[in-house]
């Protein structure tokens, strides 16, 4: 029962960032101006329009693999820092989000010290 636990606990890690990269997928699809607002809203807690693309691709590829369970402790190790990351530029604005993203990363960060989780693409090579 605790294998499959560890699986649930990667997935439902994994999908903080990928859920959020999917419903700003299909937002920024929704509206011509869709990925312009994105970048606007980035611009506004300090962050570059060069960090768009860039936010993105981490929380899609770092998300899907974390999801199947490729590379289950690289893709931990980046997912918290991208939480660290976000923590400290989205907190400034939110003390709430500073700590969701704060716990987030102490997720991560387990699951990387504990990446051997069942149901995951990792354990196929073995």
């Amino acid at each position: 029962m605790n294998k499959y636990l560890s699986a649930l606990g990667r997935i439902l890690l994994s999908s903080t960032f990928l859920g959020v990269v999917i419903l700003k997928l299909i937002a920024i699809q929704s509206s011509p101006e869709g990925y312009v607002q994105y970048k606007q809203v980035l611009g506004q807690v300090g962050l570059g329009e060069n960090f768009a693309p860039l936010l993105i691709l981490i929380e899609l590829l770092g998300g899907a693999a974390l999801f199947l369970g490729f590379k289950t402790k690289a893709s931990a190790y980046l997912l918290t820092c991208l939480a660290l990351f976000m923590a400290i530029v989205v907190g400034r604005f939110s003390p709430e989000t500073f700590f969701i993203y704060l716990g987030l990363a102490g997720g991560f960060l387990t699951l990387a010290l504990n990446p051997n989780t069942t149901c995951s693409l990792d354990n196929l090579k073995k």
